[in-house]
């Protein structure tokens, strides 16, 4: 750990980040935000954890827990709800053992159900990490995940 807090501690000094850029490196390096390493980088460059604190809670892009290599962001808005998006989270509770906010046992897999992804015209949709996946149905989605294993 040492040795990469170093590193981390050497990147964010060089190029002076941000409270958010900082959060947004450590969840990049390890697909969520270890707060071990948090509280040791607020120490070390004598950060008030409050203000971290604050922006980690505030945007839900953050993770303090680990994520699997692939987040599904299910939307059921309005018009995902319409058009079926209850059915695809029933299809990952079933054939993934996928809760909203839990992730495979394998690491594979985190599912977050959202309130809106801004793709009413493709609902139901999906995000799996950055790609957008739309008009799906239970089949459409199984065979995008079977692919991703």
């Amino acid at each position: 750990m040492e040795e990469k807090l170093k590193e981390i501690i050497d990147v964010i000094r060089i190029n002076k980040l941000s409270y958010l850029e900082i959060l947004q490196l450590l969840q990049e390096k390890f697909n969520f935000v270890p707060m071990d390493y948090l509280n040791k980088i607020c120490e070390m460059l004598e950060i008030p954890k409050s203000k971290i604190y604050g922006i980690l809670t505030f945007y839900s892009q953050f993770s303090t827990n680990e994520r699997g290599k692939y987040l599904i962001r299910i939307c059921d808005g309005t018009a995902c709800h319409v058009k079926g998006a209850t059915k695809l989270i029933e299809m990952l509770k079933r054939n993934y053992h996928l809760e909203d906010g839990k992730t495979t046992q394998d690491k594979k897999f985190t599912l977050q159900v959202v309130a809106c992804l801004g793709g009413c015209f493709l609902a139901p949709v999906c995000m799996i990490n950055s790609h957008y996946h739309g008009s799906l149905d239970e089949n459409k989605l199984k065979n995008i995940l079977e692919s991703l294993k």
